[in-house]
């Protein structure tokens, strides 16, 4: 440790750390601009200067490395006077419209010209406005003439985002920020994919929202911090609400989340306004004639509780199934599958999960014991080469997809398999195009090489995996000049691609949907773990075989047992001891043989199945073949729908129950690396909305089985109670953070 000397204290430090850092971590203040913990410093805006009573130089702080015996003043005179200089000039050539500025009270530079007194710039002030402002698009407005030149914007775009959408053009006084060739940010040149990160680095109002525009500013905004709706990352975000309404989605900088810098894409920043929208929901209806009437909900309740007691009575349990949903919370979805074990008596639970990700459920589980990412977002750039297959990062999961891009800037190796070009094809290292559904040979052939070269790990093997010998028989065959006859890719791109994961220290495979929805989709994730298990790339940092989800609580669906054929965690509804366990602790008679499944239900409706409740799925919108749908829906006794929105599906619904979105209530989400994270409510749902699971519990009660919650906070201790998975979970411990399964 080096010891040094602020402001005639002193502090210890470590070798290589900054004169900013140091005071930051000791609670000395120094003002900057340009500085951000999230991007590489370069000391240009000259705000954090700092005095060396050494030498008497004035130094930008945070580029300025200690050295042992360093004396640092922070305030002296001069450096006061210096910073002082700094806002003066910046003022002279900056509009001052704080009045009508939609940062206005979010702005740094306002900030800095209070504290150092300056009213109006004793440099006098430029004749503006001098540039053009920036705001054909639907999402992002740059006005260059109220832009300070700070560039973090610049570095944002290279850094996190990996786009390089922005960068500085011209000199001197006709400096500016823009996008190539001077185009708007959505040009047809531009790569700017409006993942807003730029407009929550700008310290002034250069860069701002075109949605909010004129409907609040920062200060006027309740702020919500909770998990995005979208796809399986589990971005955190801030929701920036005014008048029961969400105006602006802003960042969340949080080290312990998927996205620690901030980050999000064009959906989680502006894809918001479907929750204010006229078309929700507001009542519950049910159908007379034809046409749907508003109801109470005690109406409703009761008319719903008669029909499915009575279908039961004379159909039986299984007559009915239930549909759950990766939109829905962990805790909605537990109750959702307990309603149907518990009060209806059947196993038929199921959700999107069967379409999309039942292959990697299945193929992890029968390889690893566990259907789930085996490693986590932060892992990425450890990785010495990873291998995408099957999977579109960029567009699917794009926060994800500036990670592979950035540990490939960094140095990782990076192989892609996919029959299109995408956008990693274009910066892979080997991009590898495989005519579709040869993805099994493709790997198998990697895995020839690998054994001929002897790049696998024999000692891994050995202790830690079972049946080698004859997976070395099958494997004999596929040499890479038959391989390439099966799948189109020249051998020698094979060989390539299969020495370089070969002799990968750490190598990681991510795949997803283009892996999983085939009629053989659980070989093709077998053969990934296979790969993996060859090299011994299991159990370790930066390794592993890592499925990318969907949307953003398929995880936790599945982890809460909206599956027919296992209870939360996925314990088995046919194991004895199990269902003894459940019945114990739901204090009910279960059925002990597996529901029907999605696909299932829908071909047995009309037949086995004489009704349907679905929570937050639209199978008619979803399904492949909207026909078959529509016939099994029209040939139901009874069909439930309980939405947000008067969906395709929810039109043939016999009642319809509205719902609150995930802004409107608390619960917790299960990202794609098994994180457990918080969803907190920011606004009122409109009109007579509930949660999924209130609509659910007050259901149950109604048909003589009692559900008594008084928030959701009480459901997941009930899930930590059933389910090892999730023992230890509680929203006391999720309010510091998200918390990794097997907790």
């Amino acid at each position: 440790m080096l010891i040094v000397t602020i402001n005639h204290n002193d502090y210890e430090a470590e070798p290589g750390q900054t004169i900013l850092q140091v005071a930051k971590q000791n609670g000395i203040y120094i003002p900057t601009i340009c500085h951000s913990p999230h991007l590489s410093d370069v000391g240009s805006c000259r705000m954090c200067l700092v005095e060396l009573e050494n030498n008497h130089k004035l130094v930008a702080s945070c580029v300025t490395p200690v050295t042992d015996g360093m004396q640092v003043l922070t305030d002296s005179k001069r450096v006061i006077e210096a910073r002082k200089t700094v806002v003066d000039l910046l003022v002279s050539d900056h509009p001052l419209d704080c009045m009508t500025c939609e940062a206005n009270g979010n702005c740094v530079l306002q900030d800095l010209a209070y504290e150092y007194g300056i009213k109006e710039s004793t440099f006098g002030t430029k004749k503006l406005p001098r540039f053009e402002i920036k705001d054909q698009n639907e999402f992002i407005q740059l006005d260059p003439d109220k832009c300070i030149l700070c560039g973090k914007c610049v570095r944002t775009c290279k850094e996190i985002q990996m786009c390089n959408a922005l960068d500085f053009v011209n000199r001197g006084f006709e400096t500016k920020v823009s996008p190539p060739f001077d185009q708007d940010l959505g040009g047809q040149d531009s790569p700017c994919v409006f993942c807003g990160q730029c407009v929550e680095m700008c310290p002034t109002g250069a860069l701002t929202y075109i949605p909010s525009k004129g409907k609040g500013r920062y200060y006027e905004f309740n702020k919500t911090k909770t998990t995005c709706p979208y796809c399986g990352v589990g971005c955190q975000l801030e929701l920036r609400t005014k008048n029961n309404k969400i105006v602006q989605v802003g960042s969340v900088y949080d080290e312990n989340s998927p996205n620690p810098h901030g980050e999000s894409c064009v959906k989680g920043r502006f894809g918001y306004d479907f929750v204010n929208h006229p078309d929700r929901l507001t009542d519950p209806l049910i159908k007379r004639n034809g046409h749907f009437e508003k109801v109470s909900w005690e109406e409703a309740f009761d008319y719903v509780a008669e029909k499915l007691l009575n279908i039961k009575e004379k159909y039986g349990s299984d007559s009915i199934g239930g549909l759950s949903s990766a939109k829905c919370t962990n805790e909605e979805n537990y109750i959702m599958q307990k309603f149907m074990r518990a009060v209806i008596g059947t196993n038929s639970v199921d959700h999107c999960a069967r379409l999309c990700h039942a292959s990697t459920v299945v193929g992890l589980g029968m390889a690893f014991g566990s259907g789930a990412m085996t490693n986590s977002i932060s892992e990425i750039e450890g990785s010495n080469v990873i291998f995408v297959i099957g999977s579109n990062p960029t567009e699917n999961h794009p926060v994800i997809g500036s990670k592979i891009k950035k540990a490939k800037k960094n140095g990782t190796h990076l192989i892609v398999a996919d029959p299109r070009k995408i956008e990693l094809s274009e910066i892979a290292d080997i991009s590898l195009h495989q005519k579709p559904g040869t993805d099994v040979a493709l790997i198998n052939g990697i895995m020839n090489v690998i054994i001929n070269e002897g790049l696998l790990d024999k000692k891994f093997i050995e202790e830690r995996t079972e049946g080698f010998e004859s997976f070395i028989k099958i494997i004999e065959g596929y040499t890479p000049s038959t391989v390439s006859q099966i799948t189109g890719v020249p051998a020698d791109k094979i060989i390539e691609a299969a020495k370089m994961y070969g002799f990968a220290e750490k190598a990681a495979i991510y795949f997803a949907m283009g892996i999983t929805q085939h009629k053989y989709g659980t070989n093709n994730v077998l053969s990934l773990t296979n790969l993996a298990l060859l090299t011994g790339n299991v159990g370790f940092e930066s390794t592993g075989v890592n499925p990318l989800r969907g949307q953003n609580n398929v995880q936790g669906a599945c982890d809460v047992g909206a599956l027919p054929d296992v209870y939360p965690g996925y314990q088995k509804v046919n194991d004895p001891k199990i269902k003894e366990k459940f019945e114990n602790y739901w204090g009910v008679k279960l059925a002990d043989r597996e529901g029907l499944t999605l696909t299932e239900m829908f071909e047995e409706a009309g037949k086995k199945v004489k009704a349907l409740y679905i929570m937050g799925e639209n199978p008619f919108l979803s399904d492949p073949d909207q026909e078959h749908i529509k016939k099994a829906l029209e040939s139901l006794n009874f069909l439930i729908v309980q939405d947000i929105f008067l969906t395709e599906t929810a039109q043939f619904a016999d009642v319809v129950l509205p719902a609150a979105s995930f802004a409107e209530k608390e619960g917790t989400f299960t990202n794609t690396e098994r994180r457990i994270q918080r969803v907190r409510k920011a606004i009122n749902s409109p009109g007579r909305a509930k949660a999924d699971w209130e609509i659910l519990t007050t259901l149950a009660n109604k048909m003589g089985y009692e559900m008594k919650y008084n928030s959701p906070s009480e459901i997941m201790d009930e899930i930590a109670r059933v389910s090892k998975l999730y023992g230890g979970i509680s929203y006391e411990r999720l309010e510091k953070e998200g918390l990794q399964w097997p907790c």
